[in-house]
C-alpha cells in the first residue's frame, strides 16, 4: 500500500480476544442472508417470466399434481431452519463466553452518567471518559448508571452492554492491542447524547504499572469505602458492640443469607448495594427493617466504594 493511501475499513479494528469469532460469525450470517436474497430474487423474477400472461393455462388436473409435489418446498423450510439454529448455537455460545467471569480480573468500576463515564481502579485512581487497561489482561467492569440507560460500546473490542439505574451489569473483556480505542454510549440517554464519547486506552504491563504510579497518592478504592462506612456510623450498628442489633457484615460477602420472609438470597455486590439504597427490601432474619436508605445521600461513586469495601471485608474472612 502506498503511504498515505487509507484502505476503505468496513469492519472496525479487532482489539480483543471475541472480536474476530464475533466477526466471522457476522459474516457468515451476511453471506448466508444474501445467498436467500439471491435464490429469492431469481425465482420471483423466473416464475414472473414463465408464468407470464398468456393464453396457455394449465388444467385443473396439472395444478392439482403439482400441489402434491412438495419434496422441495419441505427440503427448502428443513435446509434453512438446521442452518439458522447452527446460527444460534454458535452466537449462544459465544454469548456464554463472552459474558462468563473471569476468575481473577482487574476489577474496575464504571458510573454512566448524563453525559460522561467516570472510571475507578481499585487502587483508588479515577477517570473521567477514559479508561486504562494492560494489554493481555483479562479486566470486568462493574458498572451502574447515575440517571438513565447508558450503553457501554467499544466497537473495537466487539463489547455492548446496558448500563442501568439501580443495578450493578458486568462486562468482561481482554484487549489484545495497545492503542486507543475510542467508547461512545449506545443508548439515547438526553439532549447531549452524541456528546458522551471517550476511550479505552491498552498501555503494556510496564506502561500499565507506570500509569498507576502516576495516581499522586490517591489510595485504595476499598479505603475510601472504610472512610465512608466510618464516617456514616455503619460500624454502630454492624461492629460488635453495636447500639442497634444490626446484621454483621464481616462475614456476609459470598454467603448465603436468611431473609425474614424465609427466602435466601446470595450476598453478591448487587446484594450490598440493595442493602444500601433499600435496606428494608430484604430483612434479614432475624432483625428488624430499621435501617434507613442512603438513595439520595451518596453518588454512586460513594456506593460502589462502600461495596469494594464490603467485599474486601468479607473476603478477608473466607
Amino acid at each position: 500500500m502506498k503511504p498515505g493511501v487509507v484502505m476503505f475499513a468496513w469492519l472496525p479494528e479487532q482489539a480483543s480476544t471475541v472480536a474476530g469469532e464475533v466477526d466471522r460469525l457476522f459474516l457468515w450470517m451476511l453471506a448466508f442472508c444474501v445467498l436467500i436474497l439471491v435464490l429469492t430474487v431469481a425465482l420471483v423474477v423466473g416464475f414472473c417470466v414463465k408464468y407470464r400472461s398468456s393464453k396457455k393455462r394449465d388444467s385443473e388436473e396439472e395444478l392439482l399434481e403439482g400441489a402434491k409435489q412438495r419434496r422441495l418446498e419441505y427440503l427448502w423450510i428443513v435446509a434453512a431452519t438446521v442452518v439458522f439454529l447452527g446460527f444460534f448455537g454458535w452466537s449462544a455460545n459465544l454469548y456464554f463466553r463472552m459474558f462468563k467471569p473471569y476468575e481473577d480480573p482487574l476489577r474496575i468500576y464504571v458510573v454512566g452518567k448524563q453525559w460522561m463515564w467516570k472510571a475507578q481502579h481499585e487502587t483508588g485512581r479515577g477517570e473521567i471518559n477514559e479508561l486504562h487497561v494492560p494489554v493481555g489482561t483479562p479486566v470486568e467492569l462493574v458498572m451502574s448508571s447515575q440517571d438513565v440507560i447508558h450503553s457501554f460500546f467499544v466497537p473495537a473490542f466487539r463489547l455492548k452492554h446496558d448500563v442501568l439505574p439501580g443495578r450493578y451489569t458486568r462486562i468482561h473483556f481482554t484487549a489484545t492491542k495497545e492503542g486507543s480505542y475510542e467508547l461512545f454510549c449506545a443508548e439515547l440517554c438526553g439532549t447531549e447524547h452524541s456528546e458522551m464519547i471517550g476511550r479505552i486506552v491498552v498501555l503494556s504491563e510496564e506502561g500499565y504499572e507506570a500509569w498507576q504510579g502516576r495516581s499522586g497518592g490517591a489510595g485504595r478504592f476499598a479505603e475510601k469505602g472504610r472512610q465512608l462506612y466510618e464516617n456514616l456510623g455503619c460500624a454502630g450498628c454492624h461492629e460488635p458492640g453495636r447500639l442497634v442489633p444490626a446484621p454483621p457484615l464481616d462475614e456476609v460477602y459470598g454467603r448465603s443469607v436468611a431473609l425474614a420472609s424465609g427466602a435466601r438470597v446470595e450476598a453478591d455486590r448487587q446484594y450490598l448495594r440493595d442493602a444500601i439504597l433499600a435496606p428494608n427490601q430484604e430483612v434479614v432474619a432475624g432483625f428488624e427493617a430499621v435501617m434507613p436508605s442512603y438513595r439520595e445521600q451518596l453518588e454512586n461513586e460513594d456506593i460502589d466504594a462502600l461495596v469494594a469495601y464490603l467485599v474486601e471485608k468479607g473476603a478477608a474472612h473466607e
